[in-house]
């Protein structure tokens, strides 16, 4: 019998964006998860288009927001991401044995809204007369998955709650910035995948507690020592607290970003 975690794989190894999102919508949360079952994806790495050229991310440029392309340009880099955290998702659903079945529909969920959000965007990307591939993207949210892929508490500790949580805090600059140009069906889109973010970063503050609790562990000085291993960014303001703590951080974890 399949499961859950292995239809997962399927988008997961799709090199097609607009296809891995479809096949991450029609996953069905009602299969078995086979929780315990150890599996082997059928290759190293997500399926991935041709496009866009991946460049380090400090020869990615941007341009103003007064023009047409400019806007697309900062769209695009949005649209990257959610692609990106499609595939993040997934790859902790198939990767990651041993965990409550709660767990894995979490992130089946988490991975759907990210292929709605990459849905929205590439659609809008479309209307203003470009696509999804049209301009160069980094691969910095896949690195970080490649260095976590040995402990689940290390992927769930820094990507959610440091990669996506960047996301909440660059949002209402984003969004203001875009409505400023003219853009407001962009800024309606990032407040609709804001909303669903916070509840993304929510679910990885819950499971990181939960393993640092099965470990022993104490989460505020866990979370530093993931951050200096790992070599994860650092946090820089402005913070959007609000969003913060309506994903559930602590005040001690919000103290110590300043």
């Amino acid at each position: 019998m399949s499961s859950l975690r292995i239809a997962a794989l399927g988008p997961w190894a799709e090199a097609d964006p607009v296809k891995k999102a479809e096949a991450t919508l029609a996953l069905d949360l009602r299969m078995p998860v086979h929780a315990h079952e150890a599996l082997q994806a059928p290759r190293q790495s997500p399926g991935r288009p041709a496009r866009p050229e991946l460049l380090p991310h400090t020869h990615i440029k941007a341009r103003s927001l007064t023009t047409l392309e400019g806007r697309a340009i900062l769209l695009h880099s949005i649209t990257h991401i959610e692609l990106n955290a499609i595939d993040l998702a997934l790859d902790v659903v198939w990767r990651f044995a041993g965990m409550p079945d709660a767990f894995y529909t979490d992130w089946v969920r988490i991975a759907q809204e990210e292929a709605k959000h990459f849905t929205l965007l590439r659609n809008h990307l479309v209307g203003m007369g470009y696509d999804y591939g049209d301009f160069p993207a980094h691969n910095s949210l896949w690195d970080m998955a490649e260095r976590t892929q040995g402990d689940v508490l290390a992927r769930i500790g820094i990507v959610p709650r440091t990669m996506e949580a960047r996301g909440l805090d660059a949002s209402p600059g984003v969004k203001n910035k875009l409505v400023s140009a003219g853009d407001h069906e962009g800024g309606k889109i990032l407040d609709i995948i804001l909303e669903e973010e916070i509840g993304h970063v929510a679910a990885g503050n819950r499971w990181y507690r939960y393993l640092c609790a099965q470990r022993g562990l104490d989460p505020v000085t866990t979370y530093a020592e993931l951050i200096a291993q790992y070599d994860a960014p650092k946090l820089r303001p402005p913070f959007n607290m609000s969003a913060r703590r309506l994903a559930g951080f602590e005040q001690a974890e919000l103290d110590a970003l300043s």
